[in-house]
């Protein structure tokens, strides 16, 4: 077996070539998902969060509840109107709700 010496030096060189990979990993992953990009239907189907089926996405293109592009035959979605689409969903929270009756009630007394 053999005995290797490491300096404090090397340790603190070692720990900064880590820090600047994971910092550009970082920061390739945050271009890439923000970076417009369409997808067809089976990689919309992977890509929301609950896996609907492609007969459920079907149906939401035929009543218009999903954003989507058509090319010919081909079903488009852009991932700006599906992460915009996903975030409408959002319920809000009771103080949210509160708040709201507030400003209601108070806009209807003036």
């Amino acid at each position: 077996m053999q005995i290797v010496t490491v300096s404090f030096h090397d340790l603190q060189l070692l720990l900064d070539r880590t820090a600047e990979r994971v910092i550009q990993a970082i920061k390739d992953r945050r271009e890439e998902l923000t970076s417009e990009c369409w997808f067809d239907l089976n990689e919309l189907c992977d890509y929301l969060p609950d896996k609907p089926a492609r007969a459920t996405v079907y149906g939401w293109v035929h009543d218009g509840t999903i954003p989507c592009h058509k090319g010919g035959k081909k079903l488009r979605f852009l991932k700006s109107e599906i992460d915009a689409w996903l975030m409408q969903g959002r319920k809000k929270t009771l103080k949210e709700t509160y708040e709201e009756a507030a400003v209601y009630i108070k806009n209807k007394l003036v």
